[in-house]
């Protein structure tokens, strides 16, 4: 039982229920936008009397709403452009701000102590600290 406890309590857990919990209200909400807004929005223009769910066709007895299937998609590509701009996009771009890479293309040299490629711009060596000389740090290798 105090494994599972753990278990719950953990940080990663809640915020999956949270996320799912808030996920399902905003499906909801973009749902109703579709359904109240918008899909009588393309009804007004494709005559189809305000209610474009009911829209469809049959052929030999079968009934393909086509209208219901619009929202549904209409109501998947906002919800994924919301979540995509909200959320991807913005998260992607924190950790490339605040990302510790270093930049691989900086011009190196090498430590005249342990031979190590270090950055050019660097007075101290990364890899066994000696102290770089002032006119060493000047010049970059090729």
């Amino acid at each position: 039982m105090n494994g599972f406890r753990k278990f719950l309590l953990r940080g990663n857990v809640i915020d999956l229920a949270v996320g799912v919990v808030i996920g399902a209200a905003f499906t909801s909400v973009v749902q109703g936008f579709v359904k109240d807004f918008l899909t009588p929005f393309i009804g007004a223009f494709t005559k189809h009397a305000g209610d474009y769910n009911s829209a469809s066709f049959t052929i030999h007895g079968s009934t393909f709403k086509y209208g219901d299937f619009i929202s549904v998609a209409i109501s998947f590509l906002i919800t994924a452009g919301v979540v995509y701009f909200g959320v991807v996009l913005p998260a992607t771009k924190l950790t490339a701000r605040f990302s510790t890479k270093a930049d691989v293309d900086a011009p190196k040299k090498d430590c005249p102590e342990c031979l190590s490629s270090i950055p050019a711009a660097a007075s101290r060596c990364a890899f066994c600290t000696a102290q770089l000389p002032v006119e060493y740090a000047t010049i970059p290798r090729q």
